[in-house]
Parts: C-alpha cells; sequence; structure tokens
C-alpha cells in the first residue's frame, strides 16, 4: 500500500486509479450511510477522491495511515454536507450493503436486505459518534486503530463508543422483539 501511495503521490495516474479502485466501494457505503441518497453519496464519494488527489502531495504516513486519512476526508466532507443542508437525511444502509453483492442468490440478498432494515431502524437511534464508529468498525471493515484515526479519537475512546454503539443496538434490537 505505501508503495501505492507514494506512486499516486509522484503523480503516477495508474497507481491513483488504483487506490480509487481500492476503495471506492466502501467509501461510498460510508457517506451513503451518513447522508441516505445513493446520488448523493455518490457525489460525495467522487469528491471524496478529487480531495485525495490535491490533498496527496501533503500526505505523510508517519501521521496516520492511508486508509483512515481517506476516512477523515469522507468524514469532514459529510459534515460539510451537512452544514450546508438543514435537513436531515435518513440512513439507507441495506441499500449500501448490497452494492458490492449483486451476484449473491436472491434468497441471501432478500435475508441481508431484511437485516440490513432491521439494523437502519435502530442504527438512526444511536448518537451519532456511536454511529459512525459502528459503521466505520462493521460496514466499512476498519480497525480500532484506523477508526481512532479517522475520526480523530484515541483508540480508548473508539473502543468505549464501539461498546456503547452495540450496547445500544442490542437494547433497541431486543425492544422490536429481536425481529
Amino acid at each position: 500500500m505505501e508503495d501505492l501511495v507514494a506512486r499516486a503521490q509522484g503523480g503516477e495516474l495508474e497507481a491513483i486509479g488504483e487506490l480509487y479502485d481500492q476503495h471506492h466501494v466502501s467509501v461510498l457505503k460510508y457517506t451513503w450511510s451518513r447522508v441516505g441518497d445513493r446520488e448523493t453519496a455518490e457525489d460525495l464519494t467522487g469528491e471524496v477522491f478529487l480531495r485525495m488527489v490535491r490533498a496527496l502531495p501533503k500526505y505523510r504516513r508517519t501521521k496516520i495511515p492511508f486508509r483512515a486519512w481517506l476516512y477523515r476526508i469522507a468524514r469532514n466532507l459529510v459534515i460539510d454536507h451537512y452544514r450546508m443542508q438543514s435537513d436531515q437525511a435518513s440512513v439507507s444502509l441495506e441499500v449500501a450493503e448490497n452494492t458490492s453483492n449483486e451476484g449473491d442468490q436472491p434468497a441471501k440478498v432478500v435475508d441481508r436486505t431484511l437485516k440490513m432494515e432491521q439494523l437502519h431502524g435502530v442504527l438512526t437511534s444511536i448518537e451519532p459518534s456511536q454511529h459512525d464508529v459502528v459503521v466505520l468498525r462493521f460496514l466499512v471493515g476498519l480497525s480500532i486503530r484506523e477508526t481512532a484515526m479517522a475520526l480523530g479519537k484515541s483508540e480508548a475512546s473508539v473502543k468505549a463508543m464501539q461498546h456503547r454503539g452495540l450496547a445500544a443496538l442490542r437494547e433497541a434490537f431486543s425492544q422490536q422483539g429481536g425481529r
């Protein structure tokens, strides 16, 4: 990964394309989970990669791993988006989760969609910082360290938010009758 980033920093278009290919789907899932609208998420995802290209010359691995740095860009862009928008959008996690699984059998897609709809219903009820941690950790797949760096938090804080977020999700699921 470091070699790929270094090549991209050197202006190699193929390396920039590889970074895009490696991270596009997961960044889209993240932005989609935060804004709830596919078109807006696609626009924001494109902007994340434009900002990545502009900021690549300043990126230094010693400060933050590339993936965490990229999600910090995405998170900041989503925050900027909401600053410009006065209304809150719903989170459409079930659709975001299915974006990379189109080849699955229909029964699996339906089962996953139902689970994601249930998750969507309870995820919107937890604190936004806990929501970010849960999405970055379990939908996007970042490590605790990467999540902490992406959110500008300590690892201990992320662990605590993850613990509280998962506890809140369990409570909300149990209140729904465990459907």
